[in-house]
């Protein structure tokens, strides 16, 4: 009676044991107050229209030199000669890892959470979880998130991203099948690096890699989130106009 209580113990315990090791092999995670503060893309100011102003750089996402193939390529083209013909109230995944909102980085033992002024919010889970199951998931905004700590760099995994031009007017034209793995490093205390590879065999010909830098906002420590209460801009024809103000 004994043997079989023990061996019965065994069974039960067994899905914890195997749980609990799954997640020890995910190293712990960094210290929080290194990756505190507000960030912003480096070498990128937007002007009214939502595009980069004179003189900065270009979003890398919208990228007509990336590997697209046929059917990217298309797609990209389209998306370029669309212009502004709608506001968008975000800049959803992958634009808002190099869009104009500030971002905030929120490090906990089991996830890690970026978010920005316009409430979009990335949660990625570091507790040793996998992705679900394709028949338990769907595409969304942001996708579903894993990631895994190797020392001080962050490695998340991104599945089932929703088209995202649905969300943000000018966003790259990836499938739902695309898939993003993301490297983010601290490289001296005012500094995070990224790089982020996509595979879309829908629209990629090869893997695309995309370099990623993000710099502290000096003078600002925290967030100041827009309600809209006062939103002045409005789309022209296929560009963006600043109406008078409400009274």
């Amino acid at each position: 009676m004994r043997l079989r209580n023990i061996v019965a113990l065994v069974v039960l315990l067994s899905p914890a044991v195997l749980l609990s090791g799954c997640i020890a092999k995910t190293a712990p995670a960094p210290d929080s107050s290194a990756w505190q503060g507000v960030w912003i893309a480096e070498g990128l100011t937007p002007d009214i229209s939502g595009f980069p102003a004179e003189g900065s750089r270009w979003y890398k996402f919208l990228d007509p030199q990336a590997p697209w193939n046929e059917e990217g390529r298309k797609r990209f083209e389209a998306m370029m000669r669309s212009g502004a013909t709608r506001k968008a109230n975000g800049w959803g995944f992958p634009m808002m890892m190099d869009g104009a909102a500030p971002f905030q980085v929120l490090v906990t033992p089991h996830e890690t959470l970026i978010l920005n002024i316009y409430r979009d919010v990335r949660h990625v889970y570091t507790d040793g979880r996998a992705h679900p199951s394709e028949d338990e998931r769907w595409p969304t905004t942001w996708g579903d998130s894993v990631g895994r700590w190797e020392g001080d760099t962050l490695v998340v995994d991104t599945v089932s991203v929703r088209n995202p031009p649905l969300y943000f007017f000018s966003a790259p034209p990836l499938s739902e099948q695309a898939h993003y793995i993301e490297r983010f490093r601290k490289n001296g205390p005012d500094r995070i690096d990224s790089v982020m590879t996509i595979e879309d065999p829908v629209t990629l010909a090869s893997p695309w890699v995309v370099n990623l830098s993000y710099v502290r906002a000096a003078g600002s420590d925290r967030l100041l989130n827009d309600d809209y209460a006062n939103d002045r801009s409005e789309v022209d024809g296929d560009s963006f106009t600043i109406t008078p103000p409400k009274r």
